[in-house]
This record gives C-alpha cells, structure tokens and sequence, in this order.
C-alpha cells in the first residue's frame, strides 16, 4: 500500500439477510486497516441474500451507517457493498493475444484480460468480478505477475462472476436512498475469504464456507486463486423455521433459543439440561431437554453440509483441496457444527474468524462479521485505489450532538 494512502478511511457494508453490518477502517501507513468504527442492526427487507422491499432495507442500513459514524466520530459518504444470492453465477474462462513489444507490459495485461472476458453474457446479468488465476507465457504456465517478461504469446485464466442486474441495482438503489455512494460492490464469498483463509491454504487448496441467515456461500482455491464459486439458498433462517415449526414457538423466540441452547450435534448435548420454551399466544410456555433441541437441528445442517458436498464433486475440485473446509458466518458459531462437518466431509474443517485487521480487534472477532471486515481489505488491496477519502473528520461538536440525537431516537 502506497504511504500517500495512509489514513485514507473505507466502509464496507454487509447487507445480509439477518443483519446488515457497517464497518469503518482507517488504512495505516504499514498498509493494514484499523478498524474504528462498528454499527450492525437486523436487517428487514431482505430474503436470501435479495431486497424484497427497499423501505425496511434502506431504514435497516440507515441505521447501522449511524451506528458506525457514532463510533468512529465521523461522516460516511461512500460504501464497499456485499452481494449475495442464489441468482450469482460464475465460470472459468481464458483468452490469448500477442505481446506487441519485446516485453509484456500493462497495456498486454489489459488486452489479454479482455479477452478472457468476452464471453456471451444475458442482458439481465452483470460482471461483477474478473479475478485473474494464472498467466501463461509462450506455453510457460502458473504465472502470476507476467509484466516485464518477454514472450510473445500471452494467455491468461480468469474466474467470472456475474450477477442479476436487477438484484446489483437494488442494493445500488438501497444504498443511494440513504445518500452514499457505491464504490463498487463485492461477492461476499471473495470479501469473507480476504478475512479469514491463510496463504497457506489458498497455495494447498481449500474450500471456505459462509453460513449466513439467507444463504450460505462457497468460494474453492488451489494454487493460490479462486476457482469456483456458489451459492446454496438454505442457512440458518431455515434452521431458525425448522425450531419455531418443530416447538410451537414464534419465529424471534426460535430465534433465541438457537443462539443460546442449540447444538449441532446430538451427542454433544445433555438429556437432562433443560430449556425454556416459550408458547403461540397465552398458552403457559414447556420445557424441553436440549438434546430434543439438538434431534431438530441436526438434521438441517446435515441437509445443507450434504448439499455443500455434493457442490465440491460437482465443481471436480473435491480431491484438490488438502487444506480442508474453513466455516464462517454467524450460523457456523454453534456448538457442534465442526463436529458434524468433520463427520460429514472426512475433512479438516476449522471454524474462523476474520484476521489481518487492528483496532477494534475484540468486537470483531466474531465469524458474523468475516464478509464486512474482509469488505475493507478487499478495498484496500486493489490496484490503483485511489479514490478520494470516502469519510470526512467531523468535529467533535457534531459527533456529540449526533450522539444526542441517537439518544433521543432510541430512548
């Protein structure tokens, strides 16, 4: 990262299906981000990683922008947004052209990706990404940065990830109607896997899982690039339904006694720890064993790590990844769910969360907030970003006089 790029502020801006998060990230002058402000609120509005109704969307992300201006004392203008959903595609693609000089230089490397990219796409879809894999040179595979080599032929392997136009332009939409700009938007499964893979397992090859509220995300490397990815339209919204239908109980109790009883794994919980259960309107509320809870939770995650199975073979990347299966997102928090995976994948399977960041590092040590912290490196590692600050300093008047005016829309 360039000096001239140190205290240069970035937002990113997770809009998920249970909750959207915003995160503020001053960059450093080592490069790194600091994070220095935080602000998440339940998001409404949003089905499966898709706005349903941008109203309760835009107040939802209005909100948690106000949350994190609060804490980091200052005014956000622009947003590095997360996508998601089942209506996200992707596929490998390549292109060659020749090297018009005695080296390979930036204007190649332009051409060559171009190239790759020309591929039909349907007028209803977007590119979102163009992610390079590897270049080849005059037959010389497995090169990453082929400027100044010389050669004559230059061949380049990218991953393409398109999306709903639709779906791009809501988030766009939701985004604009609470006055910030777009800076760009970010498969979510590529910000999370800035957050929490290691070098190591990118080179060995590894598949990273987001387990969400709406959907749950798939990204595969080898060789250090990203080779596949996709989306499978059950997580824990699905496992939150499955309690409230199985014990009678509404939808935000449910809720509830996932987060604080369920376990993924019968075994692993005790058929004399009791639990409270709350009833549909005035009926007196029963209690149940946990391992009850855990005979109804179990066989969802199974279903959806069965599903994730079946997407690896599917993708011919099943046997290319040594380096295992790494689980993040708030639904992959519960007890039992590595267990189960390791069960289910014959695998190593590690729970992670994100890393690389500074600051607020005890708040954000939690796999809900992988996508947003991995939206600010994504941000702060492209090439050429040189945007202008996307937050200004406001005084301290003004944060104390918005402090007052949270206060007094809150209590």
């Amino acid at each position: 990262m360039a000096q001239a790029q140190a205290g240069k502020m970035l937002v990113g801006l997770d809009i998920g299906t249970s909750k959207i998060v915003a995160i503020v990230g001053e960059v450093t002058p080592e490069g790194g981000i600091e994070i220095v402000g935080l602000g998440s609120h339940p998001s409404r509005g949003m089905k499966k990683g898709v706005v349903v109704n941008i109203e309760s969307t835009v107040q939802s992300i209005r909100r948690a922008v106000e949350e994190a201006e609060l804490m980091a004392g200052c005014t956000i203008h622009s947003v590095y947004a997360g996508i998601a959903g089942s209506h996200v595609q992707s596929q490998n693609s390549n292109g060659v052209v020749a090297v018009r000089g005695a080296e390979i230089t930036e204007p190649d490397l332009e051409r060559v990706i171009d190239a790759a990219q020309a591929v039909a796409i349907p007028q209803d879809r977007r590119t979102i990404h163009v992610i390079p894999q590897e270049f080849i040179v005059d037959s010389q595979e497995g090169i990453r940065e082929p400027i100044g080599m010389a050669g004559v032929r230059l061949e380049a392997k990218v991953h393409l990830v398109t999306a709903a136009v639709n779906a791009a332009q809501n988030i766009e939409r939701c985004v604009q109607r609470c006055n910030l700009r777009t800076e760009d938007i970010i498969l979510e499964q590529l910000a999370s896997s800035y957050a929490v893979l290691t070098d190591d397992e990118r080179e060995l090859g590894v598949c990273m899982v987001d387990i969400g509220g709406g959907t749950t995300d798939i990204a595969i490397f080898t060789d250090g690039a990203i080779r596949h990815t996709a989306v499978i339209p059950i997580a824990g919204d699905q496992v939150t339904n499955d309690i409230a239908m199985a014990l009678l109980t509404p939808t935000q109790h449910a809720e509830e006694i996932k987060i604080k009883y369920a376990c993924a794994l019968r075994q692993l919980a005790r058929d004399d720890e009791m639990i409270n259960v709350p009833s549909v309107g005035d009926r007196p509320s029963r209690q149940l064993s946990r391992q009850s809870l855990a005979e109804v939770v179990e066989p969802r995650y199974d279903e959806l790590f069965t599903l994730i199975q079946a997407e690896l073979r599917r993708s011919g990347y099943d046997e290319l990844i040594p380096a295992g299966i790494v689980l993040t997102g708030g639904t992959a928090k519960m007890e039992g769910v590595v267990e189960l995976a390791e069960e289910i994948f014959h695998m190593p399977v590690r729970l992670a969360r994100p890393h690389g960041v500074s600051g607020l590092t005890d708040v954000i040590n939690n796999p809900i907030y992988s996508t947003a912290v991995g939206l600010l490196l994504y941000a702060a590692k492209q090439p050429g970003n040189k945007a202008p600050q996307v937050i200004e300093e406001r005084s301290q008047s003004g944060v104390f006089s918005r402090i007052s005016e949270w206060i007094k829309g809150n209590f």
